[in-house]
């Protein structure tokens, strides 16, 4: 399973194979149950996970206690409270399993012995935190400038088996939408 992680950085950079040995001891293998909070709103946020197996989802809960999605995690991808990481601050996310999960955990102390051994790990870093960026960029002009019908439809271009391993609920909160409108969407 660790060769998604390889897979994932030499996208980027390439590694030898005593580099990417030095990158995999930095990472700690994490196991958590379907529900179980990989990180709880108002807790220190000690890890950036990068999911090997499984699904998870990131969410804010409103005074309301309605819940906002703002990422859905699949394997190959990273998931964490960014603020909360590198800020050290209590986490203003949940973020819980929707399948059992299995990640690579990464400590900021970890991520700095990275840099001293693997220097181009920086770059790596750089990189991913660069296309980070400009996907909440992409998800933020969509929220905005695109109606719902049209919001659906990109998801299930970007990710077309959400519907297999994530409810209705969690897709509108996703979408920002009521669960009944996106059950209308549903069936025109």
């Amino acid at each position: 399973m660790t060769h998604l992680l390889r897979e994932e950085i030499e996208k980027t950079i390439l590694l030898t194979d005593e580099e990417f040995d030095l990158v995999l001891a930095a990472f700690k293998k994490k196991q958590f149950k379907k529900h179980q909070f990989i990180v709880q709103e108002q807790e220190p946020v000690l890890y950036e996970h990068f999911i090997l197996s499984g699904l998870a989802k990131a969410a804010h809960l409103d005074k309301e206690g309605k819940e906002h999605i703002t990422q859905f995690a699949f394997e190959g991808s990273w998931i964490t409270d960014p603020h909360a990481y590198h800020s050290i601050v209590p986490a203003s996310l949940n973020i819980d399993c929707l399948e059992d999960t299995e990640t690579l955990a990464l400590s900021r102390e970890d991520r700095a012995y990275l840099y001293k051994r693997v220097p181009k790990m920086a770059v790596f870093f750089s990189e991913k935190t660069i296309a980070d960026y400009i996907t909440l960029q992409k998800r933020t002009l969509c929220l905005i400038s695109t109606n719902a019908k049209e919001r659906y439809e990109s998801l299930l271009l970007r990710h077309p088996t959400l519907l297999q391993r994530v409810s209705k609920t969690h897709i509108a909160s996703y979408l920002g939408l009521s669960r009944e409108t996106l059950s209308r969407l549903l069936t025109t």
